[in-house]
């Protein structure tokens, strides 16, 4: 079995959506799991809708009309009728967000945000599943909540390993189906609630389902050509990486490239399963391929530019060392917030961090240590990081700016700039 994974854009439009039945087509011969990202711009409107609903603003049925519409304005384009059966079940599927929406909201809000962010990709997956039997493609709709299970961690869940193997085990008895077709970023709690797994989470589900299927691979679709060293669009000189180890997509990845999710890549090392990242409106072009044979060619180096920082720094309040102890209590509140730290920097009285803004996360995080530490911090920051820099590097991709903080390491340099 071949695993599929399309993004935002693959699904974004009826036309990429015809395009997505023709890579499939390409790919007849091989069984293929196709695991969907909602369509478009989807997610980001659901997170409105969510953020409006606890709010109790007055917008939340003007928010969600404008998604109906969307992905009708979508079907009509594929099906060409309102008649179509799809659009029955696509209605359904809005229903359960709207009985929602009539209730109080609920007092975890990360709890309602997981039950209706959820629905984006239950929408895309369903449409798609329709559309690929209208082009006689026969396919098997699959539920990833019933597969793919996890603790209640709202907004961030944590994968049960050892259930959700046993589960999704069972596909492979679905000989019939040449094409099965699920939901990326969902996962399902043992109470039957839906959890996500964090924002861009389709690329861990669609690992997931590779790793416990032992598949031959797993293909993601992109917008663009492959991986490359750099975000084209800042850097016009950016260069496409034709192979990549496990162990240098994961560092990309971690430090902020947005081709794939951090967690993407471990479950395929562990089975070793070779991920490509490939064009997909140039499906014959060769892509990136990532496994465990591949050379690391540290001629070329890696520039990634993460926007949307905030530098905190957290202080002792009696003017203690931040010794191991302090140090312990600080990054166990980080984790309880589910805080990722992008950069650490440590002195004797403070901790600088480059941490990604979520106010909701900080409020919790300063609530918890307010007792034990004191917090101030400077926003709209960016986190440039650059693995395998050469002499000279540094000064070309800070001009203009204030480097407020760096780090630097024998092949890693850090620099938060404003």
């Amino acid at each position: 079995m071949k695993v599929f994974k399309f993004g935002g854009f693959s699904v974004s439009s009826a036309a990429n959506i015809k395009q997505l039945v023709n890579i499939v087509k390409l790919n007849k011969d091989s069984q293929i799991l196709i695991v969907v990202s909602a369509m478009g711009k989807t997610t980001d409107a659901l997170e409105a809708l969510s953020y409006a609903y606890n709010n109790r603003h007055d917008n939340t049925f003007q928010l969600l009309n404008g998604i109906k519409s969307y992905h009708e304005s979508i079907m009509m384009e594929l099906f060409g009728t309102e008649q179509h059966p799809i659009f029955d079940e696509i209605a359904n599927t809005f229903i359960e967000i709207e009985w929602m929406l009539e209730d109080e909201p609920h007092p975890d809000h990360d709890f309602s945000y997981d039950q209706i962010v959820s629905v984006g990709e239950l929408l895309s997956s369903k449409i798609i599943s329709a559309y690929l039997k209208e082009c006689s493609l026969d396919n098997k709709w699959l539920d990833a909540r019933s597969y793919i299970h996890t603790d209640n961690t709202y907004k961030e869940g944590i994968i049960d390993w050892v259930k959700t193997k046993n589960s999704i085990d069972a596909l492979k008895s679905l000989n019939g189906y040449q094409i099965i077709i699920s939901q990326g970023f969902i996962g399902g709690t043992s109470e039957n609630f839906t959890t996500t797994l964090g924002r861009e989470g389709s690329d861990y589900s669609a690992a997931v389902f590779a790793s416990c299927l032992n598949a031959e691979s797993l293909t993601v679709w992109k917008d663009v050509p492959g991986i490359m060293n750099a975000d084209p669009a800042l850097f016009s000189n950016a260069q496409k990486y034709e192979r990549l180890p496990y162990s240098e997509a994961l560092e990309l990845a971690y430090y902020g490239a947005n081709i794939i999710h951090p967690k993407t890549v471990k479950p395929l090392q562990n089975s070793g399963i070779s991920l490509y990242v490939k064009p997909f409106l140039n499906p014959d072009e060769s892509g990136t391929k990532i496994d465990g044979h591949a050379k690391l060619n540290s001629d070329i180096p890696a520039i990634i530019l993460k926007k949307n920082q905030i530098l905190l720094t957290v202080s002792t309040k009696d003017f203690s060392y931040m010794d191991e102890n302090l140090l312990s209590i600080l990054l166990h509140g980080l984790a309880e917030a589910h805080i990722k730290q992008n950069m650490m920097q440590l002195s004797a009285l403070s901790v600088s961090l480059s941490v990604d803004r979520d106010e909701a996360k900080l409020r919790k995080l300063i609530s918890s240590l307010s007792d034990t530490f004191e917090f101030s911090d400077i926003s709209d920051l960016s986190l440039l990081t650059i693995l395998h820099f050469k002499s000279g590097d540094i000064e070309s991709y800070t001009a203009g700016k204030s480097v407020l903080l760096e780090q630097f390491s024998k092949n890693k340099a850090q620099l938060i700039l404003q």
